[in-house]
């Protein structure tokens, strides 16, 4: 066992010179492919990292077009709504005004028809008075007057009272 914590200095330096000799052929040969491929790795994880940053910005980009798009569809729903609700209302007045302008047809309509009807009445009851006035004319001169005559003067008498 003392052989092993024994150090010889022959091989101690045949073992630096070894390891000298491995790094430098390590170095010659290795080292570019090594350093090559690490610069290549390097160089694809920063080709990665900005085509990602790129991807990122491209993405915020769409988002805010999309955000922006959006808000304008929003805008125009509410114009929409707008629109229509202040048709809804012009179609509400415009249909209460024809409802009031049918109205007031119907209430002068009804108005005519009565004055029609108090005209005819009223006729009816000139002609009714003057019936009555010809037959008791009659009965007071106990003669038989002269019927259409007589209706026409009684007639003209009532029309000169009525338009007094």
């Amino acid at each position: 066992m003392d052989s092993l914590l024994n150090i010889s200095p022959g091989l101690a330096i045949w073992t630096v010179i070894n390891f000298l000799l491995f790094l430098f052929v390590f170095v010659k040969f290795a080292g570019k492919g090594i350093v090559n491929g690490l610069k290549s790795r390097e160089d694809h994880i920063s080709g990665q990292i900005k085509s990602a940053e790129t991807a990122n910005q491209e993405a915020q980009k769409l988002l805010n077009e999309s955000n922006k798009k959006l808000d304008e569809a929003q805008q125009q729903v509410a114009e929409i709504v707008t629109k229509g609700r202040e048709q809804a209302e012009a179609q509400i007045a415009k249909a209460l005004q024809d409802a009031e302008g049918v109205k007031r047809l119907k209430v002068e309509e009804a108005q005519r028809e009565i004055e029609r009807s108090k005209e005819a009445a009223l006729k009816a009851l000139r002609n009714e008075v003057a019936d009555l006035v010809v037959q008791a004319t009659e009965k007071i001169l106990e003669e038989k007057l002269d019927k259409d005559k007589d209706l026409k003067m009684v007639e003209s008498s009532i029309q000169k009272i009525s338009n007094n």
